[in-house]
């Protein structure tokens, strides 16, 4: 069995996919991309079908899982499923309790448009936090419709956690949308000699830090 000083450096898609199958089914390599676009995608990232493959013959390599084909329900072609093994599940259990906990790195597209608000249009900006407002909240409504369907398998209650917490965090997005919005328009009606950005159309560029 493994254990923290056996268990090997895999990459975090290898664990992703070795526990999207800790949950005790045979899965296709379709099975696998499905299930992860309805939850890994919605808090970490959602592998694409070349890489599920490619980890799925790492972890047969290692003996963390197995595969067998199997009649298809239509179509004249066999279908691969794969399982987990004993050692695979005794390593992503492992791996969930001993893995260092890295924080999250955020790379916010729509932040980094705004903070060069300067060099866009005001009308522009707007268009820019309007959309991820909206796909924030499209976001938000997958999540909610995502963890209901999660609801009816016990198998599934802490991913189902995850989901809600995936809404969650798409509705606050949603908010700091509309929240940035609004404080774009203040700004351009309180800065004197402003434009609808906020900035001063007079000054010059360059001159002292302004974090300062």
């Amino acid at each position: 069995m493994a254990d923290e000083e056996t268990v090997p450096a895999l990459p975090a898609t290898s664990w992703a996919v070795l526990g999207l199958l800790s949950f005790g089914r045979e899965l296709s390599g379709y099975d696998l991309k499905k299930w992860s676009d309805r939850s890994l995608g919605l808090f970490y990232w959602s592998p694409s079908f070349s890489q599920i493959y490619s980890e799925l013959k790492r972890l047969e390599k290692a003996g963390y899982a197995g595969s067998r084909l199997v009649a298809p329900e239509a179509g004249p072609r066999d279908k691969r499923v794969y399982r987990i093994t004993d050692e695979g599940l005794s390593a992503v259990r492992a791996w969930a309790r001993t893995a260092p906990v890295d924080p999250p790195v955020l790379k916010h597209g729509p932040m980094l448009r705004l903070w060069l608000g300067h060099l866009l249009e005001p009308e522009r900006m707007r268009e820019v936090l309007a959309a991820h407002r909206d796909h924030a909240e499209t976001m938000r409504l997958r999540a909610e419709a995502d963890a209901a369907d999660a609801s009816a398998d016990e198998a599934w209650a802490y991913p189902r956690l995850t989901l809600t917490w995936a809404e969650r965090y798409y509705a606050a997005e949603r908010d700091l949308a509309d929240a940035m919005l609004a404080d774009i328009e203040r700004m351009g009606r309180e800065a004197p000699g402003g434009d609808a950005t906020g900035r001063d159309a007079t000054a010059e560029p360059g001159g002292e830090n302004p974090w300062r």
